[in-house]
């Protein structure tokens, strides 16, 4: 019975190993997802979904090391979460570096007109950005005016405005359309009020 408390809770480390195991990963993971472009973060294909599963697996036994203990685990798991919680508060406080790990915007879409050389390098495709844009409510690209691969992954999309003299004649007809009521309707009273 004591060799299995043993093995739970005493790690088969250092605990000064456990901690710059997931740091040196962290790191490591933060610098290859960033290389492998923004995709990789939010417009996942199945592809870069199993990517991630297997590298996720993958880093398991460089964080834990030999270690199956749940003091291990824990450890390791806390020094993780610390990490990024530092990480995340000290790139709050320094914009220009944040924009540099991060990376800047990338228009794909730009005064209607497609940016193939920008989807190209991004690695997605014309069919990726219009399910993006189905998601958003466009029934097409046409109807995009500007889209924005964000440093997040995420794209969002501006639509076109309508050309003045389409939203002038569409004025004028809802107008018709309200005198055309209002005529009906007086019509109505003056053959109640005579029949």
């Amino acid at each position: 019975m004591d060799s299995i408390w043993h093995s739970m809770f005493i790690p088969g480390l250092s605990v000064a190993e456990k901690i710059i195991r997931p740091l040196i990963v962290y790191v490591f993971l933060i610098i290859g997802l960033r290389l492998s472009g923004k995709r990789e973060l939010a417009q996942l294909n199945p592809f870069d979904l199993v990517v991630l599963l297997i590298l996720s697996n993958t880093v398991q036994n460089a964080i834990i090391g030999n270690d199956n203990s749940v003091t291990g685990g824990l450890i390791g798991a806390t020094t993780l979460l610390v990490l990024n919680y530092i990480v995340l508060r000290f790139m709050f406080s320094h914009e220009r570096l944040e924009r540099i790990v991060e990376g800047e915007q990338d228009a794909l879409i730009e005064n209607g007109v497609l940016k193939e050389e920008r989807l190209k390098k991004e690695l997605i495709s014309k069919a990726e950005l219009e399910t993006a844009a189905h998601r958003q409510g466009f029934s097409s690209l046409a109807e995009v005016e500007r889209a924005v691969l964000a440093p997040g992954g995420t794209i969002y999309f501006v639509g076109r405005k309508p050309p003045v003299e389409e939203l002038r004649q569409k004025a004028l007809t809802d107008r018709l359309d309200s005198i055309a009521q209002q005529l009906a309707h007086i019509r109505e009273s003056l053959e109640k009020r005579a029949g």
